[in-house]
């Protein structure tokens, strides 16, 4: 944008022009965001980003020009402006941070047994019960397939019984049948380890 535009810009801006604000926010955010973010540290910005201070500071901006009457010379004084109300930004939203900043510690640095376990199985786990659950459908009749999904989904006995209309201990009977079959079921060999004829 050349300086002649800019000027008739700060007039629209003067007169309380919305889109003359969208556009000054347009021209000057990719610098401001780029003075502030050669000033953030890592451990700030885990807290706020550069967008948050610029667009903060358009919005004290827009204000500024409709309530206050604010007005400049030239598009000089006004990215000056910008600059320095931005850089008080910054400070005042360090200042903010600056307890916890100083008290927070990355995970990192704690010693790994000491660190939250999660309660999520491993993705090796996720496989093995995928592949369990595929052989007991394979190993098990169709018509005891609900019987296996209910059993997964948690329900009680007495409530597997109610539902398929069998004894208790008739379900107790086929799960130990399928568990039985389970422990003697061998995979066939993988492909790679199958011996040549």
């Amino acid at each position: 944008m050349t300086g002649e535009s800019l000027n008739r810009l700060l007039e629209n801006l003067s007169t309380g022009d919305v889109q003359a604000a969208e556009q000054v926010f347009v021209t000057y955010e990719p610098y401001l965001r780029k003075v502030v973010r050669r000033q953030l540290t890592s451990r700030l910005r885990a807290k706020f980003d550069s967008v948050d201070v610029v667009q903060s500071v358009m919005a004290d901006v827009v204000r500024g020009f409709r309530k206050a009457g604010w007005r400049f010379p030239d598009q000089h004084h006004l990215k000056a402006f910008l600059l320095k109300i931005t850089r008080n930004r910054l400070v005042d939203r360090c200042r903010q941070h600056q307890t916890a900043i100083k008290r927070e510690e990355p995970l990192e640095k704690n010693e790994p047994d000491l660190q939250p376990m999660s309660c999520l199985p491993a993705p090796s786990q996720v496989v093995q019960a995928k592949d369990l659950w595929e052989k007991m459908l394979a190993l098990c009749p169709s018509e005891y397939h609900d019987l296996l999904w209910m059993k997964r989904r948690g329900f009680a006995l007495d409530q597997i019984a109610q539902r398929t209309g069998l004894h208790e201990d008739s379900i107790r009977r086929i799960l130990r049948n399928l568990a039985r079959q389970l422990a003697f079921h061998k995979d066939p060999p993988a492909a790679d380890t199958m011996p040549d004829m």
